[in-house]
């Protein structure tokens, strides 16, 4: 079957998740997950992946990040496979596949589904009774994005600073949100969640699926896609990317 083209935009960010082969744990002990983060962090600054939410977990990570240019994504990926790879096999002398081919990603409509899509991050761990609250679980943006804990892999994204004109005010709202939704989600928004990112789909309103369809001359979700009375201003400036 033939991959879909990646898409990029200045200003869209995408959800991003890369699985341990056959689901198999890619973290032996807390200090490859303290390795894990610092070679995400300098792959993501190098090639100007600007991260607003992640979780690390035994067997996959998931990260919400917009790219600076076409190439950001693929590199910043790459290179953190690369050194994480070598790290992980020269630490437990291993040979063979360590992550499930390449990672995952689908385009985010960010003021609808970006907030959302944080918090379905930072309450993975609560979901898989790892952790009661969330900020228990420290491999995580929860503290830094919902309890003011300094992080230097996150970079926040224009709808979370929209939340407040400070550090403390923005989180203060964000724990409010986070702390109004709860664990309990809608099974259908986390099967749409989870569909789109497995299967490259887009994820956003009527009028952002069909602006991404008619430019890029392919589907952005299962049904097809029809052409929207007005594109949104963005579309004129998106590119594919085939990395």
């Amino acid at each position: 079957m033939a991959r879909f083209p990646r898409y990029f935009a200045p200003s869209m960010p995408l959800h991003l998740i890369l699985r341990g082969n056959d689901r198999k744990p890619i973290v032996g002990e807390e200090d490859d997950l303290h390795f894990l983060r610092s070679t995400l962090s300098g792959a993501a600054k190098r090639h100007n992946l600007a991260i607003h939410a992640y979780v690390l977990m035994t067997n996959h990570l998931h990260l919400l990040a917009t790219p600076m240019d076409a190439s950001s994504a693929p590199k910043a990926m790459q290179r953190f496979g690369r050194l994480y790879v070598q790290y992980f096999d020269r630490r437990y002398q291993r040979t063979g596949t360590l992550f499930e081919g390449r990672y995952r990603a689908t385009a985010i409509q960010a003021d609808t589904y970006l907030v959302r899509l944080m918090h379905y991050f930072e309450l993975n761990p609560v979901r898989a009774g790892m952790v009661a609250q969330a900020g228990d679980y420290k491999w995580s943006s929860h503290r830094g994005n919902a309890l003011s804990v300094a992080d230097d892999l996150i970079s926040p994204h224009a709808v979370y600073a929209s939340l407040g004109a400070d550090v403390s005010t923005r989180s203060a709202a964000y724990l409010e949100m986070f702390q109004s939704m709860g664990v309990a989600r809608n099974d259908a928004e986390l099967a749409r969640i989870r569909d789109c990112v497995n299967k490259g789909w887009a994820m956003g309103d009527g009028a952002f699926l069909s602006g991404l369809a008619d430019l890029t001359k392919r589907r952005t979700t299962i049904g097809r896609a029809g052409r929207p009375a007005k594109q949104p201003k963005w579309v004129e400036s998106i590119h594919e990317v085939r990395a």
